[in-house]
């Protein structure tokens, strides 16, 4: 069976400004990949990583340099061959996962051999001026039972106890987007604990984390930008308790389950993550969350619009995808 390849590339509105401790974004721009095979159309979503300096228009030129051989029926496990982790493998294997779903009538979670579960998402409070600003975020969030926070190194403690002044019921748990030195973080873990912080994502910048080999966290670390794929699982091991989850990182679903299992043989928590984008971008990331402890799948709460048949959030639980939609 014949397969067009159509990519395109699209920029999505976020509600607010959102920002992290080295970044901010106004929009969540993304490429998406259509497969058709006459009778049925699968869809994929990449957004990059945007500090490898992924971008839309590199995202589609790896697309289009690729095409050729998808059209000639070339698979999942062959594009782990064809392209490097990123944004552009991403949305070329989730578009193969739906497509293979709708094609034999099974959701992607039984064709990955995953029992479904509940998965309750965080919503993610970005980083703001000033600890009230963050305080307001987290209370007007009231639904939510679990908040990810976005910190930086400037008064990292007192954000968090302007959130939990107002959100004592909030399980947290933060996020410093690599932005504090080994020093800031032994100072503020023992203080985050005490406030009831569960997990301290990313502290150190990429590639300046190998302090943490020995040190004992009184909460768990979880490496996000330090663990972009499997092969840096190891590393990871020694110096994390967690390792988070992100297709645009893995290059997909199919090297994201990878990943997961063998996280989990090397005894390591999971979360699972992402750029942002639409529901057609998360449906994807549930899937691999079924396999992990915490699950931050708010993207398109953080943006103006989502997809028609988008991905329905109660409170914090996150309704499978509509086979309409993905998968």
């Amino acid at each position: 069976m014949s397969i067009k390849l159509s990519v395109h590339q699209e920029d999505w509105a976020a509600v607010t400004p959102f920002r992290i401790s080295n970044a901010v974004w106004d929009t969540f721009p993304c490429v998406v990949v259509e497969l058709a095979d006459g009778m049925h159309v699968g869809r994929g979503e990449g957004l990059g990583i945007y500090y490898f300096d992924e971008t839309s228009t590199t995202m589609t030129s790896q697309i289009e340099a690729v095409a050729d051989r998808i059209e000639a029926g070339a698979g999942r496990l062959d594009l782990l061959d064809m392209l490097p982790p990123g944004g552009a493998r991403n949305a070329l294997d989730c578009a193969l996962w739906d497509l293979e779903s709708k094609q034999v009538g099974k959701r992607a979670w039984e064709l990955a051999g995953i029992d479904l579960k509940p998965v309750v998402t965080v919503m993610t409070i970005g980083l703001e001026e000033t600890p009230e600003e963050m305080a307001k975020k987290a209370e007007d969030a009231v639904a939510f039972p679990l908040l990810k926070v976005k910190l930086g190194a400037d008064r990292p403690v007192e954000r968090i106890e302007a959130i939990r002044a107002v959100r004592p019921d909030a399980t947290l748990v933060i996020d410093a987007n690599q932005g504090w030195d080994f020093e800031q973080l032994q100072e503020v873990a023992p203080r985050l604990q005490a406030l009831g912080v569960e997990m301290i994502e990313q502290p150190l910048p990429r590639g300046e984390d190998e302090t943490l080999e020995g040190y004992d966290p009184p909460l768990p670390l979880c490496a996000d930008e330090s663990c972009v794929h499997g092969g840096e699982l190891a590393d990871a091991a020694r110096r994390y308790q967690m390792i988070n989850i992100k297709l645009d990182k893995s290059g997909g679903l199919t090297h994201g389950l990878e990943m997961a299992r063998a996280a989990r043989s090397l005894g390591l928590g999971l979360m699972v993550g992402s750029m942002g984008g639409t529901s057609v971008a998360m449906a994807p990331h549930f899937v691999v969350g079924l396999l992990c402890d915490f699950h931050d799948l708010d993207g398109p709460l953080l943006a103006k619009y989502d997809r028609p048949h988008g991905l329905v959030f109660r409170n914090g639980d996150v309704a499978p995808p509509e086979p309409r939609l993905w998968g």
